[in-house]
């Protein structure tokens, strides 16, 4: 049973575009940025993952700049992290949550609206919801200035990949529903925290003795 479009997709946009929008307007409250700024990185945030999606997908104007709906709970998470962040800073823990909510949400509604198109196949409609969820953290990441969480903080792009993978594989064998879709963006979040609580991350580049030699070398001279 095919769900884009449906009620569901739109509460999983919504879901992801608000709590994404306020670890946005946290980098931009970190940052020292002014009202203007912390909206442009809660937007940036918010919004980015959903319009890349739709720009892969041909899918144009992109949601993200064309329905008011999600544009509204963008700036509402701006500005609740503008007015309220020393707030929003001492419950780091509940943040967290919320990202993960926002990764697991996006992650759905990406691969929901990939399969939901003609034409689009099964590898392309997971990445198209990977990128869904991460993009607008690369985004928001990339305007303030620092590397993209995704390429240095625990597993991050991986939920985002089981959860997509989940979805298309269901939509596959036709038993794609509304609790199918809550399912795998439970099941994203969850891996989301358990990597965040346990500090996975993924395998980094090993430094060869002759690396570390090097850079002693370099120091000395």
């Amino acid at each position: 049973m095919l769900i884009q479009s449906s009620s569901a997709q739109l509460a999983l946009d919504l879901v992801g575009v608000f709590v994404f929008a306020l670890s946005g307007g946290l980098v931009g409250v970190r940052k020292r940025l002014d009202l203007f700024g912390v909206l442009v990185l809660a937007g940036a945030a918010a919004l980015g993952g959903g319009v890349l999606r739709d720009v892969l997908l041909g899918a144009v104007p992109p949601v993200g700049i064309s329905d008011w709906r999600l544009l509204a709970a963008a700036a509402l998470g701006g500005l609740v992290t503008f007015a309220f962040h020393p707030t929003v800073e001492r419950i780091t823990r509940l943040v967290r949550v919320l990202d993960a909510a926002g990764l697991g949400a996006f992650a759905v509604a990406g691969s929901l609206k990939a399969v939901g198109m003609p034409g689009v196949p099964a590898v392309a409609a997971v990445l198209v919801g990977t990128v869904t969820a991460v993009g607008g953290g690369v985004v928001r990441d990339v305007l303030a200035g620092q590397v993209p969480e995704v390429l240095r903080r625990e597993l991050y792009a991986v939920p985002a990949l089981l959860g997509s993978t989940v979805v298309v594989v269901a939509d596959r064998l036709h038993v794609l529903s509304a609790p199918v879709a809550w399912s795998a963006a439970l099941l994203v979040v969850t891996v989301r925290l358990v990597a965040v609580h346990l500090d996975l991350n993924a395998p980094t580049p090993l430094r060869s003795d002759a690396h570390r030699q090097g850079i002693h070398g370099h120091r000395a001279l």
